[in-house]
């Protein structure tokens, strides 16, 4: 397996407060890139908020493939939302890009 770090970008369609920010943090939390040396590194917070609303979760996932790392940052991104109230047409996404591959966690 190969830890990849990934960027997912999004736009809210609406403002939305800090306490949809806090949940939605929280809930990608078991995916923040500070646990790769590339995330630490770097500084890669795993939800970065623009002040047009467009938005970039960073996710550190475990894969055997880009492809499938791609997919469970997808995975990951859309459940995160939800648990922060939000969906599909508050939030969509764009297409999800490898921003890193790690093979070594701290």
């Amino acid at each position: 397996m190969t830890t990849f770090v990934i960027s997912v970008p999004g736009t809210f369609t609406a403002d939305i407060g800090t306490d949809t920010r806090t949940r939605l943090a929280t809930a990608l939390r078991p995916a923040d890139p500070h646990g790769t040396r590339m995330g630490s590194a770097e500084g890669l917070d795993v939800l970065s908020v623009n002040e047009d609303n467009t938005f970039t979760l960073r996710l550190s996932v475990e894969a055997d493939t880009r492809r499938h790392a791609e997919e469970e940052a997808r995975r990951l991104a859309d459940s995160a939302l939800r648990d922060a109230g939000l969906d599909e047409r508050s939030a969509p996404l764009g297409p999800a890009v490898i921003t890193g591959i790690d093979s070594e966690v701290r």
